[in-house]
């Protein structure tokens, strides 16, 4: 019974091999991932469809923030990135210490839910409404090549040893009272479940300290005097968004629509104090925006130059507006 088998299934293999082999090669070729992201102009996500808020106001332009389109480096992408002029590839580490896109999108998730709630302090500070914070997380962003332990990048870090950790200084000061080779165990929340995880300890010789190899950021929480939300997919990440986010959610607040009517679009960072930063893509981010219709296009004033060059260099129908903070914003829509 067995040889039968065993001689069908050769006799298949001799006959159908090069075929096994050429499907073999199309997996292999649109599967595997080389170390590059290419990049290339995305589109606009009107912010207005995401808002989840308890209170009813007029809107009648939009506010979208832009978003680039990012494509794992696989070999047909690679390939038709020398030939689209708008496609750019880029090195991995380049962007990131991470080599794998997986994980540079989980990081870019941390950085998405710090945008949020940054983006919720930032406009109900500038609004009537109360903000309060609640709570510190501190997510975990990177973990060193060096490092011996289970943590996961987007570990939400509780205690180490049972002692709460409230900066990245609080858990360089605990580590160097350890010694080399120490184990410390990690209480982590992860999704809506906490874990133990471990981490060794180990001798940085260019830093003369002792490490674990993992880093975190810590974001906050705040109770708002109306609950507001912003909904986003999984496949979504990074913190560019957070300047449109602030102004989707300060518009909802306010009597006046600081729209006018016209489609605004932007990108840019922000931080709770309404303090807009600099972001990468800004190329990419201006030219899905004017494919879109947007009239208006906000940004940080570090990424002024590179949005003007494009817009110039392609001629562009689409209004550049370099902007500081998030007050910059409001007051020059409100003088439109």
């Amino acid at each position: 019974m067995f040889n039968k088998i065993y001689e069908k299934v050769k006799k298949f293999l001799k006959e159908n091999y090069k075929f096994l082999i050429a499907v073999f090669l199309i997996i292999f070729i649109f599967n595997f991932e080389f170390p590059y992201v290419i990049y290339r102009s995305g589109g606009v996500i009107d912010l207005k469809d995401r808002l989840e808020i308890k209170k009813d106001f007029e809107q009648e332009g939009s506010l979208s923030m832009s978003y680039v389109t990012a494509m794992k480096g696989t070999l047909p992408f690679i390939l038709l990135s020398y030939v689209i002029p708008d496609w750019d590839l880029m090195p991995l580490e380049e962007i990131t210490d991470e080599k794998n896109y997986d994980k540079v999108i989980e990081v870019g998730k941390v950085y998405l839910n710090e945008g949020i709630d940054n983006a919720k302090m930032a406009a109900f500070s500038l609004s009537d409404y109360d903000v309060t914070i609640t709570n510190t997380i501190n997510s975990v962003l990177f973990i060193s090549d060096k490092a011996k332990t289970d943590i996961l990048v987007g570990d939400e870090i509780i205690s180490v040893d049972g002692k709460n950790v409230n900066s990245l200084d609080d858990l360089k000061s605990y580590i160097n009272t350890l010694k080399e080779k120490d184990k410390v165990t990690i209480k982590v929340k992860h999704g809506d479940k906490e874990y133990d995880r471990y981490a060794y300890v180990y001798y940085e010789k260019e830093d003369d300290s002792l490490k674990i190899g993992v880093a975190f950021k810590p974001y906050y929480e705040y109770e708002t005097e109306i609950p507001v939300n912003i909904k986003m997919k999984n496949n979504e990440s990074g913190s560019s968004g957070g300047l449109m986010m602030a102004l989707q959610i300060y518009n909802a607040l306010t009597e006046e629509d600081i729209t006018k009517g016209y489609d605004i679009a932007g990108t840019g960072s922000i931080n709770s104090d309404g303090t807009v930063e600099e972001i990468g893509g800004v190329k990419y981010k201006v030219l899905g925006a004017s494919k879109k219709g947007i009239e208006i296009f906000l940004c940080p004033k570090e990424n002024y130059k590179e949005a003007m060059d494009v817009k110039k260099k392609r001629d562009l129908d689409i209004e550049i507006v370099k902007v500081s903070t998030l007050e910059d914003a409001i007051n020059y829509l409100n003088s439109l």
